[in-house]
């Protein structure tokens, strides 16, 4: 784990939408193309506004989330939604935008087709962007659920997986740990001194901690950056 302390909330978002820009511009020339998955919830907002209007040639970049509430993408709860109105509407608009929600009744019944969609977005990802809550899970990779050790085995099989949250909307679909950590960069944007407090711990008792981001943190390859504000 890499931890690069900010000021606040928005410096910590400008400095990693800077290091975004300059990774998905790299990509662009090595491959042609680049590809991005980014979270929802109300921390990476600032991080949509530093991207949105990025001078960079957003019609070779693909975006997708890294889970999603299982509502439809016109409901208040939707990442896709909170995605389409803080980052696609300004020159990142010209991006294409490949969503987890495809309408089917559950979450479950969409993870296979879900999953096979994904293939059109290059992989390995250039950058995948997480966020963290305070009881320590990231994507929707929530402790309690049955399958979360298998989501969290870094080498299984790459899949969406149906996870449940302890709030509403309760029915989520996730990348699985194996799909994030096919990225070239993971960065975890977080801020709290409590959240702060969390990651210790999360780092000093590794892979197998009580908390699911103890998985991420214990990933080798990439390791993963923090962004983080008091």
């Amino acid at each position: 784990m890499i931890i690069a302390r900010h000021a606040d909330g928005p410096a910590a978002a400008s400095a990693l939408g800077e290091h975004l820009v300059a990774i998905l511009q790299k990509g662009i020339a090595a491959n042609g193309a680049a590809s991005l998955a980014l979270p929802g919830g109300s921390t990476p907002v600032p991080l949509f506004h530093a991207l949105r209007d990025a001078r960079l040639d957003w019609s070779r970049v693909s975006i997708t989330l890294t889970d999603e509430r299982w509502v439809p993408p016109d409901h208040r709860a939707s990442n896709a939604a909170q995605l389409r109105e803080q980052l696609l509407c300004g020159r990142a608009g010209d991006a294409t935008f490949h969503p987890l929600y495809d309408g089917s009744a559950t979450a479950a019944e969409a993870a296979g087709k879900v999953w096979e969609s994904l293939q059109q977005v290059p992989r390995p990802f250039d950058a995948v962007v997480l966020g963290m809550g305070e009881d320590g899970h990231f994507a929707s990779l929530f402790a309690g659920n049955a399958g979360l050790a298998d989501a969290l085995d870094p080498y299984a099989q790459p899949a969406c997986v149906a996870m449940r949250a302890p709030s509403a909307p309760v029915e989520r679909l996730s990348l699985n740990l194996a799909a994030l950590r096919q990225a070239r960069r993971i960065f975890l944007l977080v801020s709290g001194a409590g959240k702060h407090e969390l990651l210790m711990q999360a780092a000093r008792v590794g892979a197998d901690g009580q908390w699911p981001v103890s998985a991420l943190l214990g990933l080798r390859h990439p390791v993963t950056e923090v962004f983080w504000a008091p």
